[in-house]
């Protein structure tokens, strides 16, 4: 049994990684923080937790909990004060924040407007992306767990630009429900804006959209360029990614599958699909893609839960990984369906 810790218990990202963690068959949660619930019983605070997770929420990591990993749930910014401490103590680390997605710096300070404090973390992080950088996830100490928006195109979007096929720019139309934007209301968020609506925002701007160029361009040894427009929908969880492409010649539809089929062949939780479902993935680990030929264009879908594989789902994932478990453990579910 590994003992493992959430910092930033009480977001939607760490309520969610404390679900799932409540059922695996070979962890302990042995510590959960919030700074606002410090003293409460985590089940008082996240009613559905109740009865599953008998601890209590403390306001940081207590000094004497020993931890075989820690999921860092915090804002962006934060997880670089706090990451550098566990790796000395030799504690692996799960980053759900974007303060590790980037190889290099300056794209990070560029995108969230920060100035990153540990460099020299951020030269050994690695992208928490399974079905691409497993061999590497298994020998990590830290991992960066991707973004959800990435997540969704970047499954979307590799396989077909893998073939070298693609040329010029990818278009991602990205749509999101209303969990992706964290606890904190917003006037956007508000039930009479967003309830009946689709309201696209952050168009070009999205700090998704390095990310995506970045490890889209890594995975096929290509540049990329990537328009990444994202919207809000009025659903709480889920999104669904519809990446559009030019190809240098034609490809017919079975060819097209057939590139998505063998990308994913053998992957427990990406299964091609003709037609994608955000209801059949919603509460689960799974992700589904799915392609259109059109001559020389394509389009390609990439469809998830937000908090599970675009987030928590995902982290326990990687951390099945470092610790050499078995990687469908305590994942191996099957979304609502409606």
């Amino acid at each position: 049994m590994k003992n493992v810790g959430i910092i930033g218990g009480t977001g939607y990202t760490g309520g969610e990684l404390a679900r799932i963690l409540s059922r695996h068959p070979d962890v302990s949660i042995a510590a959960m923080t919030s700074r606002q619930s410090a003293g409460k019983k985590v089940g008082s605070v996240q009613a559905n937790l109740e009865g599953y997770v008998d601890i209590e929420f403390t306001e940081s990591i207590p000094e004497s909990a020993d931890l075989d990993l820690v999921f860092v749930a915090t804002p962006h910014g934060a997880s670089m004060d706090v990451t550098p401490g566990l790796l000395e103590k030799g504690i692996k680390v799960v980053d759900l924040t974007g303060d590790y997605r980037f190889r290099d710096a300056a794209v990070y300070e560029e995108w969230y407007g920060h100035k990153h404090k540990d460099t020299e973390n951020l030269a050994h992080a690695v992208y928490g992306l399974p079905e691409f950088y497993r061999e590497s996830i298994s020998k990590a100490d830290l991992v960066a767990n991707p973004g959800c928006y990435a997540t969704s195109a970047i499954l979307a979007c590799a396989p077909l630009v893998s073939t070298g096929l693609v040329e010029g720019k990818i278009f991602v139309d990205g749509k999101s429900g209303t969990s992706g934007a964290g606890m904190t209301p917003s006037p956007r968020l508000h039930h009479p804006t967003c309830g009946e609506s689709v309201i696209p925002y952050s168009v070009g701007t999205h700090r998704h959209t390095p990310e995506i160029e970045a490890v889209i361009g890594d995975i096929s040894k290509t540049e990329s360029d990537v328009l990444f427009v994202p919207n809000l929908v009025p659903m709480v969880r889920g999104i669904i990614s519809s990446c559009f492409f030019n190809l240098k010649e034609h490809l017919s539809q079975e060819e097209l599958s057939s590139v998505f089929r063998k990308a994913y062949a053998g992957e427990p939780f990406v299964r091609f699909s003709e037609e994608p479902s955000i209801r059949a993935v919603v509460g689960s680990n799974h992700a589904q893609v799915s392609a259109r030929a059109d001559g020389a264009c394509a389009v390609t879908f990439g469809v998830i839960d937000n908090l599970v594989k675009g987030a928590s789902g995902q982290a326990v994932q990687c951390m099945n990984l470092m610790l050499g478990f078995k990687e469908t453990d305590g994942l191996d579910f099957p979304g609502l369906g409606v």
